[in-house]
């Protein structure tokens, strides 16, 4: 672990725990760090950069406040994986799976035609203890057209073959387009509240906060939870079609163990070094002591089931992915195509790199999966390392 501290500000300290983190990523932590809510120091996990405001791949904790920008657009975006009882399965029943869950789950901007059960829906709090959460009342009929569907960018589906012999499957998926209109909502909310304040937090640094204690503070936090709520969902949904998709094909689609889901862009209320705060993770999943997580690698390399060490200099907390190193444009115009395709090919895997828009997910434009794991060891430990075998990308 390294750390960034400017005592000459009396900026609280940033610890990191990778060396090659991008100097915007680096500025941004920085004005976290002189947050005059921000408590102890900032936490970086090794697959922290760039983001919006803060960094993805960011831990801070607040005092008092909320900070839609540190949860990040994609609220709950997160993690499902299932262990089943397969033990191999040929490319050929591969290919089919894929080919079934294709036609069952919208990837993309694809939604369903028809809205889907409300009872796959989170249930809308009661207004009378809670509140009215607006945005998701508004977007509530859409959220029912996109429940169970995966989404564009970094989002996917994959089956995996575990070290502990088993077949796996894994998906990675958000709230949509509900959690994207609910960040965007409370964000503008909070400019033009820290404007009327006259709050001390520039506006360029995308951190416009919400106190907890204000009805906007509390409707976010609500809406949040809300979507929270929807993502997890929606990851079980596709899961269910996936596990469906390997059930037609006269597979043995049976779960070894109960689903895992994290979420790793959300905000609690927890409390750390004797103090109640509010952790915003950003591109970050929670590694409390004994709890099990899911770190995925990029496309084509292999992810990970950990366990939690409860380190509290993360805020308990560990990294969410293999982290980009290359800016989705950058990767179309940098990478090799039919290197990115070779590499995957030669491992036998059942991919979706077709052509050059494909690149902004390749393997190339992520980290070493295997460093940024090395570099938490001290906040998680390997319980099952998860080789790719299949893959769909939104």
């Amino acid at each position: 672990m390294k750390v960034d501290f400017d005592k000459t500000n009396n900026d609280l300290p940033i610890k990191m725990w990778l060396d090659d983190i991008e100097d915007v990523a680096l500025d941004q932590a920085r004005n976290l760090a002189k947050l005059p809510f921000a408590f102890r120091h900032i936490a970086l996990m090794p697959d922290a950069h760039k983001g919006y405001g803060m960094p993805i791949g960011g831990v801070m904790a607040t005092k008092g406040v909320i900070i839609p920008y540190a949860v990040g657009m994609d609220v709950g975006c997160g993690m499902c994986a299932a262990k089943t009882q397969m033990t191999d399965i040929s490319t050929e029943d591969l290919k089919k799976v894929m080919r079934r869950i294709r036609q069952a789950v919208p990837v993309g901007k694809n939604w369903h035609k028809e809205m889907q059960e409300i009872a796959y829906m989170p249930k809308l709090p009661d207004p009378m203890y809670q509140g009215h959460i607006k945005i998701a009342e508004r977007e509530y009929a859409k959220a029912r057209k996109q429940i169970g569907t995966l989404g564009g960018g970094n989002h996917f589906i994959e089956i995996q073959k575990g070290s502990d012999g088993h077949i796996w499957l894994m998906v990675h998926s958000g709230s949509r387009n509900l959690g994207y209109q609910v960040a965007n909502y409370y964000n503008k909310l909070a400019i033009e509240l820290n404007q009327l304040w006259f709050s001390s937090v520039p506006k360029s640094w995308e951190l416009a906060f919400l106190p907890l204690t204000t009805d906007e503070g509390k409707a976010y936090m609500a809406e949040m939870n809300y979507c929270v709520e929807y993502a997890q969902l929606n990851r079980a949904l596709m899961m269910n079609q996936a596990i469906r998709a390997i059930c037609s094909e006269g597979l043995d689609g049976g779960l070894e163990e109960e689903l895992l889901d994290v979420a790793h862009n959300y905000a609690a209320r927890e409390n750390h070094f004797g103090e109640n705060v509010v952790v915003h993770r950003k591109g970050a999943t929670r590694a409390r002591e004994g709890e099990v997580g899911i770190i995925p690698g990029s496309q084509g390399t292999n992810s990970f089931i950990v366990e939690g060490k409860g380190n509290p200099e993360s805020f308990e907390s560990c990294s969410h992915g293999a982290g980009r190193k290359m800016g989705r444009r950058q990767a179309e115009r940098e990478l090799d195509l039919d290197e990115q395709k070779k590499l995957l090919d030669d491992q036998g895997i059942v991919h979706s790199v077709r052509n050059k828009g494909d690149l902004e997910e390749a393997p190339g434009a992520y980290k070493d999966i295997q460093k940024v794991m090395a570099n938490q060891a001290d906040l998680v430990d390997i319980k099952v390392e998860l080789k790719p075998l299949a893959v769909i990308k939104g």
